[in-house]
């Protein structure tokens, strides 16, 4: 479980999140969605323990990631919207890399890579740095990487960027298999069609302001979730 407990965060003057609280439960898939510039980043990596913030507090499974990061961090994995990955490395090497911090044994580490970069498609390519790759393919790494610990939380930044429609569907597919086991997954998205047949829970944000959140039919009720949003940003 996430809990935002009113928390703000300032550049200078400029107030990015302003009191913002909600909770993201276990066993839901939960979106976060606002216009370019309304704060939806600058959260998501106060959530992870990128970015400090002025006021409040973010709980992730009753701890505080401002007093216990390192706790924090272990249950949680994320996926941003540009992965910045060791371009140097090795695929396979960055990816253990990652599994080697979160101290993932071998038999697990080695079946989560295996199930995942088959499923992605990109088992041949293991063995290739990642210089080489494109977008999409660092996103998979990204992707397989933040998987291969088995994460309580998954929280991804636009996780639909730059992906093959077959990736896409396959991400999709692992978000659904994760919520029945009874994980939660945050994810902000401008891809709104997908988060209204896809989530449970939606938040939505304006200039640094949360304006609605609530399930996704509460939100949306009789229109789309496209329309609510154009309404509300208007």
């Amino acid at each position: 479980m996430i809990e935002i407990k009113n928390v703000t965060k300032k550049y200078g003057e400029n107030i990015a999140l302003n009191n913002v609280s909600f909770n993201v439960n276990d066993g839901e898939i939960f979106a976060f969605i606002g216009h370019n510039g309304a704060g939806k980043t600058t959260l998501i990596k106060s959530i992870v323990g990128i970015h400090d913030f002025d006021e409040g507090d973010i709980l992730i499974n009753g701890k505080s990631i401002k007093t216990n990061p390192v706790q924090c961090k272990k249950e949680m994995a994320f996926v941003p919207d540009n992965p910045e990955l060791y371009e140097n490395m090795k695929a396979i090497d960055f990816i253990n890399f990652i599994c080697d911090m979160y101290e993932v044994d071998q038999v697990t580490r080695e079946n989560n890579i295996n199930k995942y970069a088959k499923m992605f498609e990109i088992e041949n390519n293991l063995n290739d740095t990642i210089n080489l790759f494109s977008h999409g393919m660092k996103q998979k790494i990204a992707l397989i990487s933040a998987l291969a610990h088995n994460p309580k939380i998954l929280i991804m930044d636009e996780p639909f960027v730059g992906l093959d429609p077959k990736a896409v569907f396959d991400v999709k597919e692992i978000m659904n298999e994760m919520i029945k086991e009874g994980k939660t997954i945050f994810f902000s998205t401008h891809i709104l069609d997908v988060a209204e047949k896809l989530c449970s829970r939606v938040a939505i944000i304006k200039k640094g302001e949360l304006i609605k959140v609530g399930s996704m039919d509460e939100i949306k009720g009789d229109k789309s979730l496209e329309k609510v949003f154009l309404e509300l940003e208007n």
